[in-house]
């Protein structure tokens, strides 16, 4: 298998090897084997072509969006690159000017029939179509263990005033009623409880500015926070979302809100069956909504080795590289014709939610909002965390939207 591996120090400085392709991802590790079922179907398809896998892991993809920014204006692209679709490439790369279009593409493989028009037009502007989804992930999903909930004698909570109930019972257990890890999972659990308090419309309207962060109803969703904060892990700080999910499988917590990836580590890494070793409902307050975001790739205009980088391209949005990918990923094929009889139990229920449900966008995960405002909302979590004080998060939220022209 000719693979090569590569460090940090050569990501900041580019390679250049003929025929090659490299891949630029933040999925390693536990994530590690499903992009790496993707790349041995690709050696399989073109063995002349020497892949390199440029891992950056840490922080979902915050590490290796920082060093991409280097690649990218330094003008070493690499040939390829994950990125969460959305406004996370559009608002950076493609407004830019640095991304090919791709709409030749789609209707080469005939992708414009085959993926859901609204994930079409997440991934387009007027002026074309600029990357190719591989997945798409759920991120308003509470876990847990039902053996360990029937031991410590609670349910799964439909709503966060049901979950707030519960917690003195797990607590006077010795249990975390809910673990959280580090920064961006706190955020990821903010978007959960704002879509709870808000409901599907009013969460969209934060997103075009018709509903200013510091709207009654909106500081509220930072009032309920601080509710389920004091319900959690005082060591958040230093779990990766692997950790979290752990303490959730070990029996030290009891829920965990967390994107579907959980899914894959449970089943891939940890080996648990889904509705057995581990179960799932839509967290509190958001049934009848997926939260929804996707991992793209795009084409780098410059990308040292093109054709390479279409050929990949065409094998990410096959029905065959989706159904091999996101089984194995913990996520669901974007593609309306994908297989279902080769995905657990868990991923045919998330399916059947895509399909059925109020589709609405991730914050955290590159697909609700400028990047610019997702990348500063870290700085609002951070104030809130340190003051506690809903008003002044309210307050911040709504600054940092009218810096990055949040919904112009």
């Amino acid at each position: 298998m000719k693979r090569l591996l590569v460090v940090l120090t050569v990501l900041l400085f580019g390679l250049s090897q003929a025929n090659q392709l490299e891949i630029f991802t933040w999925w390693a590790g536990d994530e590690g084997p499903a992009i790496e079922a993707l790349i041995d179907m690709y050696e399989a398809k073109y063995p002349e072509v020497t892949v390199v896998k440029a891992d950056v892991v840490g922080g979902a993809g915050v590490v290796a969006r920082a060093v991409l920014k280097t690649r990218m204006l330094g003008g070493s692209p690499p040939d390829t690159f994950q990125i969460h679709a959305g406004r996370s490439l559009i608002d950076t790369w493609v407004v830019a000017g640095r991304m090919e279009d791709l709409t030749w593409l789609y209707q080469e493989e005939g992708w414009l029939e085959a993926f859901p028009p609204g994930l079409i037009d997440m991934i387009s502007t007027e002026e074309g179509i600029w990357s190719v989804p591989v997945n798409i992930h759920r991120s308003n999903v509470m876990w847990y263990v039902p053996a360990n909930l029937e031991r410590w004698g609670v349910s799964v909570p439909t709503t966060w005033d049901e979950f707030l109930a519960v917690c003195p019972t797990l607590q006077a257990q010795g249990v975390t009623p809910l673990v959280v890890g580090e920064s961006w999972t706190v955020q990821h659990l903010w978007e959960s409880v704002a879509l709870a308090v808000l409901g599907a419309d009013n969460y969209a309207k934060l997103w075009t500015g018709e509903l200013p962060f510091t709207d009654a109803q909106a500081v509220a969703v930072w009032e309920l926070f601080d509710q389920i904060l004091a319900c959690t892990n005082p060591d958040a700080a230093g779990l990766a979302w692997q950790h979290a999910t752990d303490r959730l499988v070990d029996g030290a917590a009891a829920f965990n809100i967390m994107g579907d990836w959980a899914a894959g580590y449970m089943v891939t890494t940890l080996g648990l069956e889904p509705g057995v070793g581990f179960g799932w409902a839509a967290s509190p307050g958001t049934e009848g909504s997926f939260m929804q975001l996707s991992d793209s790739f795009g084409l780098p205009i410059g990308a040292p080795n093109r054709e390479n980088v279409i050929n990949w391209l065409r094998l990410i949005g096959s029905r065959e590289g989706q159904d091999t990918f996101n089984p194995l990923k913990g996520s669901i094929s974007p593609r309306l014709d994908s297989d279902l009889t080769k995905y657990n139990a868990y991923l045919q229920s998330a399916a059947e939610d895509f399909r059925t449900n109020r589709l609405v966008p991730s914050l955290v995960h590159g697909a609700a909002a400028r990047a610019a405002f997702a990348s500063e909302f870290a700085t609002v979590m951070g104030i809130f965390l340190d003051t506690r004080d809903p008003q002044f998060a309210a307050n911040a939220a709504q600054a940092v939207a009218f810096q990055t022209g949040l919904g112009r």
